[in-house]
């Protein structure tokens, strides 16, 4: 089990799936700046380890978390570049392996910034999402809004951020915010068991999938990612290792865990 130094995440590993849990919950799990500092390199540990193939961050106590604390908002909000807020975004969506937000509670402000960073995101269905920047007067970072646009629209994202308003987990639903809404009490087991089913499924795939969507999302070079991605395939046996799991009715053993370049 690894911990950032204030001790407000924890990340441990189990079934091939790693957990990072936000745990401030007397504070709703606002993120302190040193938990933004510490998020970077709990994810680059999650990265490295090759038992690791899908990844979970959640929220202690009920809820996800309620955003960057206020009383550290000088240190963490400052120029878009060094936010450190944004610094721990990238990181999450840069992140080489599938990530998932599972969501209950109060998911506001930074809260909504990490799990729109994740791949998919699951909630319970009393969970409040909020991104509320204009109840205070700060102007929201440009690759937060640039990835909310890209979840939800112009219009949505507009919707969130003009009026600062909490909405419940089926408008979210609705707009693109969520992928699932599970009913109150299943969320863990839900989450647990797709996290589980992407652990057992090739992680070339999901890695290539991952980097050319990206790509296409961002009008990038997707022809040449999808060719070294080819190549990739091509000398890591992970298809001979499907065909021959499907042809002799088994599990496969999927071993491919990073690029050979």
């Amino acid at each position: 089990m690894a911990e950032s130094p204030d001790g407000g995440l924890r990340a441990e590993v189990a079934g091939g799936v790693g957990t990072i849990v936000i745990d401030r919950p007397a504070k709703r799990n606002a993120m302190s700046a040193d938990m933004w500092r510490a998020l970077p390199g709990v994810l680059d540990g999650l990265a490295a380890d090759p038992g690791v193939r899908a990844v979970v961050l959640t929220g202690a106590g009920g809820n996800f978390c309620a955003g960057a604390d206020i009383a550290e908002l000088a240190d963490i909000h400052r120029d878009d570049d060094s936010h450190l807020a944004t610094v721990a975004e990238r990181a999450l969506a840069a992140f080489p392996k599938p990530a998932l937000a599972a969501i209950e509670g109060y998911c506001v402000g930074g809260g909504c910034q990490l799990a729109a960073a994740c791949d998919l995101r699951f909630a319970a269905d009393g969970a409040r999402f909020g991104i509320t920047p204009a109840k205070l007067g700060i102007v929201y970072p440009v690759a937060a809004t640039a990835r909310l646009v890209g979840l939800v629209g112009p219009s949505a994202a507009k919707y969130l951020l003009y009026s600062a308003d909490l909405i419940g987990a089926e408008h979210a639903l609705r707009i693109g915010l969520l992928d699932e809404v599970v009913p109150a009490g299943g969320l863990r087991e839900r989450v647990a068991e797709f996290a589980a089913t992407l652990a057992s499924r090739s992680l070339l795939t999901q890695r290539a999938t991952k980097d050319i969507v990206d790509a296409v999302v961002a009008s990038g070079p997707v022809e040449e990612k999808a060719k070294r991605w080819l190549d990739e395939m091509a000398a890591s046996g992970e298809v001979e290792e499907g065909v021959a799991a499907f042809l002799e009715r088994r599990a496969p053993g999927f071993t491919w865990t990073s690029p050979s370049r």
